[in-house]
């Protein structure tokens, strides 16, 4: 069953979709959004904004962010449909997971969504405060 992109803000509406919800994140000079799909850790990640993070590398194809506790990992399957540019969250250290190069699944990760305009703010290195809100329309 495919999942289900939410649209523009985190209100609940009559689509099929449910809730509608885009997260903005900042860090350093870096702003980028993220459309989420339509899944139990999802709406859960959108009921904690905002939220004052802190995003950092790990390995050579992802950055990472911890959240302040864990999310629902219930309702997740594999996915063999990989794609650079997700959005995840690693249920076993409770982190997100950018994936701004190729990468495969391993048991525990959730995909959350899709960075909406590319990975280019990832491919700035080091570890920086991060910020995550509800975008704008």
């Amino acid at each position: 069953m495919p999942a289900h992109v939410f649209g523009e803000t985190l209100q609940a509406t009559n689509t099929p979709g449910g809730l509608a919800m885009r997260i903005e994140f900042s860090f350093s000079d870096q702003k980028f959004t993220a459309s989420l799909y339509d899944s139990p850790a999802a709406r859960e990640l959108a009921s904690m904004l905002p939220l004052d993070l802190t995003i950092e590398d790990y390995s050579t194809n992802e950055k990472i962010a911890y959240l302040p506790r864990k999310l629902t990992a219930s309702g997740n399957e594999p996915f063999g449909d990989e794609a650079v540019g997700d959005l995840c969250y690693f249920a076993p250290w409770g982190n997100l997971a950018f994936f701004h190069a190729d990468y495969h699944y391993s048991q525990g990760l959730v995909r959350l969504g899709r960075l909406d305009d590319g990975i280019k703010p990832l491919l700035t290195r080091g570890k920086f405060p991060l910020q995550a809100k509800v975008a704008g329309p």
